[in-house]
């Protein structure tokens, strides 16, 4: 008899696991147009600086509006938010395919930023909220990787509609929104009919300046920042050119080595949040702050492509344990709504976005590469200080204390 597979988002709760499935369009069709910008925005006769603001504005954009929709989502209920979210990234995307000169297209990445930020924080929100203690690091591990699979599978996509028209892109990605929006509004809101707000609501929302008096909280804002830093600054600023001319490698191998990082991660994603949720925090969180601090000492010192490799793949393991930590903490502390709370959470990831680009490109420029890799190190060891010292916040076995129940469908 052939035992049935379970699907990666059976045992939570209706509305996180429509959250999942639409949030893989979000991300295929993130991964399908982001190849795309750089070419696009290039195709207006800018330089390379400008380019290169057309993909931050986007983030900081998201960075400036995160309080804002964290207040939203208080306001007007995570569905709502999301949706919105969702739909205004979509039309802000067809326009940005529709654009015509340079300024009109750095204005409706911007606001397409915006939007980013409505469903980002909404999504997490209703996660943290949603699901216990002993289930969250699980539930955070499936939602990243259904970005993880998404944003793999996209830029092949991406690449071979944009041999047809470098507009293409932007108008599929449109699509892949409008399918995730009207999935987010329509099921979401059979979910929370099925299960009654007063099921699904733990507590009145949290206030940030009650959250910011919680030391756990204070140190997940410090681990996403400084995890952002190193798993996004430095990957996407310094390393292709490290490759290429260091390495003196070709950007294939750049390819590989990237490819390797997001497969061992995806891997172990569902591991690590199993671990996260029986043995706690803390021990993933040292964990995998080891396991990345030895592929970024490992890329230090590489001095060939295989070398390069092997610690791709090191990153990228350590990265799957490193990835949920901060969000568990942050749902484990606030046990119920707390828009604004989440909203600064994911602007301290945001800030590790731009700030760790900048400063790990400007090393490198005025050193060397090595000094940049050997200078995030230094800074990343910021996580294994505070993963020591950090208080277990997931509530283990034995306490009556009530949460939700995944079961409670």
């Amino acid at each position: 008899m052939v035992k049935r597979l379970k699907s990666p988002v059976s045992g939570f709760p209706r509305e996180v696991q429509v959250v999942i499935i639409s949030s893989f369009f979000v991300a295929l069709g993130f991964g399908i147009v982001f190849p795309a910008i750089p070419v696009f925005a290039k195709s207006f006769g800018v330089n390379n600086t400008a380019v290169g603001l057309v993909v931050s504005v986007f983030a900081l954009a998201r960075f400036s509006s995160g309080m804002i929709s964290g207040k939203f989502v208080d306001r007007f209920g995570e569905r709502n938010v999301y949706s919105f979210g969702v739909f205004m990234v979509a039309f802000f995307t067809i326009l940005t395919g529709l654009a015509q000169n340079y300024p009109q297209l750095l204005t409706f990445r911007a606001a397409g930023g915006l939007g980013s930020s409505m469903f980002s924080i909404a999504s997490s929100s209703l996660i943290f909220r949603a699901v216990d203690d002993a289930h969250r690091a699980r539930a955070l591990s499936v939602f990243q990787g259904s970005f993880l699979i998404g944003g793999i599978t996209g830029p092949a996509m991406g690449g071979a509609l944009a041999t047809i028209s470098l507009r293409a892109p932007f108008f599929a990605y449109a699509v892949l929104l409008i399918i995730a929006g009207t999935i987010g509004y329509i099921y979401l809101g059979r979910a929370e009919a099925a299960r009654g707000e007063s099921k699904v609501t733990a507590q009145d929302p949290i206030t940030l300046k009650e959250a910011m008096q919680i030391p756990a909280y204070r140190t997940a804002l410090i681990l996403s920042f400084v995890s952002a830093w190193a798993l996004f600054g430095m990957r996407s600023s310094i390393l292709p050119l490290f490759v290429t001319e260091n390495l003196n490698s070709t950007a294939a191998f750049v390819g590989y080595g990237f490819a390797l990082a997001a497969l061992f991660q995806g891997l172990l994603l569902m591991k690590a949040g199993r671990i996260s949720d029986s043995k706690g925090r803390k021990q993933v969180i040292m964990l995998g702050g080891y396991i990345v601090m030895i592929g970024i000492l490992g890329l230090t010192f590489s001095i060939n492509i295989w070398m390069f490799l092997v610690s791709m793949s090191v990153l990228g393991i350590g990265a799957a344990f490193i990835a949920t930590a901060p969000g568990s903490i942050v749902g484990d502390v606030i046990k119920g709504k707390g828009g604004k709370v989440i909203g600064v959470f994911q602007m301290s990831g945001d800030a590790g976005m731009i700030v760790g680009p900048i400063v790990v490109g400007a090393i490198s420029d005025i050193f060397s590469f090595r000094a940049a890799f050997g200078a995030t190190a230094l800074i990343f060891s910021i996580v294994l200080i505070l993963g020591s010292r950090l208080p277990e916040t997931r509530k283990m076995a034995g306490s009556h204390e009530p949460t939700i129940s995944l079961n409670d469908n």
